[in-house]
């Protein structure tokens, strides 16, 4: 038996839409959450047009010229922006009736492609029980048909299976939210050993033993501990009777106690050359549908972006330092950078909020900028609700010269970020690094 995505409402108008809009075809993502019982789609994004196509509302005349690597690349900017519990599940495609025997290939590339990028950046592995199965929505832009399809991206051998598309109307109106404050304070040796001291690597391996004491910790939901099993709900009712409302859930991270008895601590003695120190508190926030949801399912989409926002904040602070300060620079002297705030945007018709980051010295038309051409999605400035306060980060890396081998790395890097830069995301101004209270220090000796 397939799966059945039950579908916010709207989104079958702004597909309507999109038919009119764009021929003869045009491809786009679909976000929402997975559950062991049923899936829920919440958006659909159109792929930024790239420059040419901005001049009209045109697209290549064969499928053969769908940009893989282009919309992989908005995939995973629009993946930085989707809090816990929401992720890019599935892509559609709205191609005239000449164009829609072969879109359901185009539609399989595309899907493997997005989730081989997505799954190299996560520093968490998917559960067992886990569902893998994508969903590949194409729609006749004439005749106005649907035919959904899934794949299991666990398997490179998938073969697309029957799915059901069903809308329904305030879909995501009453979700619950958790929200929480992590303080982090991670030291990361630079080992005398190494033969160059890549900060990003060696910032990613100390990312990596950090998220699993996160995955080990501790959750306390409203001061108590549920068993994974027992109703997130349980022994509560939801607040009010308002149209959009949020049953919100105050969270406490213990990351000092750990959940099985064979975890061990052991020490280990190793001469550095130097050292990177993060420090400071992030703000965290996941959602989950409520239809009866488990306490696994909440906290495991807590705990996820607790890991993706700090990791997406480094990714991006290595990515701003390329552009502004060059593959070629080998010594560093120690400077300070401004580190972003997380903000939250509510989007029309549901009580979840999207997120995103910003510098300080941001405008707020640049943040605005951002979610049209990443979410197609209009934002009024009051709407932007800034969830941690404004900070610098301090750096001062080795000054060992750069190899050539790390060189020529930095460059491919730099051409990649232009090409996401090309697709509205201004890696320098979107973000640097950690949240409030955060600073980024690294010592040499």
């Amino acid at each position: 038996m397939g799966r059945t995505y039950f579908v916010e409402e709207a989104i079958g108008q702004y597909l309507s839409d999109l038919s009119t809009k764009f021929k003869p075809y045009v491809t786009g993502l679909l976000i929402g959450q997975c559950s062991s019982q049923r899936d829920y789609v919440i958006r659909a994004v159109r792929t930024p047009p790239k420059e040419e196509q901005k001049e009209g509302n045109t697209s290549p005349s064969k499928l053969e010229s769908i940009d893989e690597e282009w919309i992989t690349a908005h995939a995973s900017q629009v993946s930085r922006m989707l809090p816990g519990g929401l992720l890019v599940l599935g892509v559609f495609i709205i191609a005239t009736p000449e164009l829609s025997k072969d879109s359901q290939n185009a539609l399989r590339k595309i899907i493997f492609s997005i989730e081989k990028s997505l799954t190299k950046r996560r520093l968490w592995k998917p559960a067992e029980e886990e569902v893998s199965d994508r969903a590949a929505l194409q729609v006749c832009s004439a005749t106005k048909k649907i035919v959904c399809r899934t794949y299991d991206v666990q398997d490179p051998k998938s073969s697309a299976k029957p799915a059901d598309w069903k809308y329904q109307s305030a879909l995501s109106a009453s979700w619950l939210s958790l929200d929480c404050t992590v303080n982090v304070n991670i030291h990361i040796p630079l080992l005398a050993t190494s033969p160059n001291h890549d900060l990003e690597k060696n910032t990613k391996n100390g990312l990596n033993r950090w998220s699993k004491q996160i995955e080990d910790s501790v959750f306390l939901i409203n001061g108590q501990v549920k068993d994974d099993d027992t109703e997130l709900l349980e022994g509560q009712k939801l607040r009010g009777n308002t149209q959009y409302s949020t049953q919100i859930s105050d969270v406490k991270v213990l990351t000092q106690l750990s959940q099985g008895s064979s975890h061990r601590s052991t020490s280990t003695v190793q001469v550095c050359s130097g050292s990177i120190n993060l420090k400071g508190a992030v703000k965290c926030r996941a959602y989950v549908h409520n239809n009866k949801p488990k306490v696994k399912e909440a906290v495991q989409a807590l705990k996820r972006d607790i890991i993706n926002t700090l990791n997406d904040r480094c990714e991006i602070l290595f990515e701003d330092l390329i552009l502004n300060e060059g593959p070629h620079k080998k010594n560093f002297e120690r400077v300070y950078h401004v580190l972003p705030q997380r903000l939250f945007v509510p989007f029309a018709g549901s009580s979840v909020m999207l997120s995103d980051y910003k510098f300080g010295d941001e405008a707020v038309g640049e943040i605005q900028e951002r979610f049209v051409e990443m979410l197609d999605q209009s934002v009024q400035a009051e709407d932007i609700h800034i969830a941690e306060e404004l900070n610098t980060v301090d750096i001062c890396p080795v000054t060992e010269n750069t190899d050539d081998t790390q060189q020529k790395q930095l460059t491919k890097a730099t051409l990649l970020l232009k090409l996401q830069q090309n697709i509205g995301v201004v890696i320098a101004a979107a973000v640097a690094v950690f949240a409030s209270i955060f600073s980024f220090n690294y010592f040499s000796d």
